[in-house]
């Protein structure tokens, strides 16, 4: 309950003490009257991209185990938070992710192969931005929410009909990056929307360590920022809430701060044993939540989505990951000099200077 004697200012501010959510962990709906259940093809697409892009983490994995990947972080278990915000984006806008990410990548229509490459090691980035508008895959926490804002606040000044997305964990709640972003959209009307993936753990650092508000979307009150705190394995949910906040700040109504709970099925990478920091039980009841799980049953009871149907999905997916096993076996060809073509639009007389050095060397 908000306490009582606030503005009407004050109130709207303050997410809900329950998660918002429109699908129940067994798919059955949940009326909620601030939120609208997506339409029917949307829910289809939310169910489609799930699919595809949870065989697309599998195949991830497994290109890890034979050497193919220096690392890879699993998003499995927080499909829809990726694939429910990268949908309820439109064409214009710009999405700034984490390493955790790469399904909302592959969703946005970044090549998989492309999307691959940093946890591969042989690009820092390797595809376009400009062409997805999807910003460089961000590897030290909360440095993308500046990122995203200095996009999104440069497209109001410009007069451009853009806002940007940006993905964040638990963690990077606790780093001075987001306070600064937070701060800055809220005093600049920014037209950006802040989406906390809180899947409890920051590497094996629990919530309780990090945070002792009632939850991280409390903390966008104190910036002058709405927040909604919503269930982050409810792909309806997740896409209604950010499409909102989408139409919000690109109406001039400035930023929203949402923070979506979810679940990191796996362990934080290959690297890491999460068997230390965490009960199977823990996993166990968030597998009862499994976000394709509570789509797939609402859609079947629906009767929109059949057998036959689920079929023709599981081998479009399958078709998916045999492109992904194909292009990540084959060589990468690398050029040293590519080190030097995408630093400056206008390359520098000192870089200018390395660069024909590094000519000299390889041609003597």
């Amino acid at each position: 309950m908000a306490p009582t004697g606030l503005s009407a200012r004050e109130r709207s501010l303050l997410p809900t003490d329950v998660p918002l959510s429109l699908l129940s962990k067994r798919g059955e709906p949940v009326a909620d009257p601030a939120l609208a259940m997506p339409a029917d093809e949307v829910l289809l697409e939310l169910h489609r991209r799930i699919v595809i892009g949870r065989r697309f983490d599998t195949q991830a994995t497994a290109l890890t185990r034979q050497g193919r990947l220096a690392v890879y972080p699993s998003s499995r278990g927080q499909e829809a938070c990726q694939v429910g915000s990268v949908l309820a984006l439109r064409e214009q806008d710009w999405l700034f992710p984490t390493y955790r990410d790469s399904v909302a990548l592959v969703t946005r229509g970044v090549d998989p192969v492309e999307t691959l490459t940093l946890l591969q090691g042989s690009w820092h980035l390797g595809y376009d931005p400009y062409v997805h508008r999807v910003g460089p895959q961000c590897t030290p926490l909360a440095t993308n929410t500046l990122h995203a804002v200095g996009v999104a606040h440069a497209a109001r000044l410009k007069g451009e009909d853009t806002v940007a997305v940006v993905l964040l964990g638990d963690g990077a709640t606790s780093e001075g990056d987001t306070h600064e972003a937070l701060n800055f959209a809220a005093v600049w009307k920014a037209p950006v929307v802040f989406l906390v993936q809180n899947n409890g753990y920051a590497i094996s650092v629990p919530m309780s360590k990090q945070n002792v508000a009632p939850s991280l979307a409390h903390k966008g009150v104190g910036y002058g920022v709405p927040s909604y705190l919503i269930d982050g394995n409810d792909p309806a949910a997740v896409y209604a809430t950010v499409r909102e906040a989408v139409g919000v700040a690109a109406a001039g109504g400035g930023p929203s701060l949402i923070e979506a709970l979810t679940y990191r099925i796996e362990a934080h990478t290959n690297a890491d044993d999460a068997t230390r920091y965490r009960e199977s039980d823990e996993v166990a009841a968030w597998l009862d939540r499994d976000p394709l799980d509570r789509i797939e049953r609402y859609l079947g009871s629906r009767g929109l989505l059949d057998e036959a149907r689920r079929t023709e999905i599981l081998a479009e997916a399958e078709d998916f990951a045999a492109l992904v096993r194909e292009g990540m076996n084959a060589e990468p060809e690398l050029d040293p000099a590519d080190l030097f073509a995408h630093v400056y639009a206008q390359p520098t007389a000192a870089l200018r200077e390395q660069a024909a050095l590094l000519a000299e060397e390889l041609s003597s």
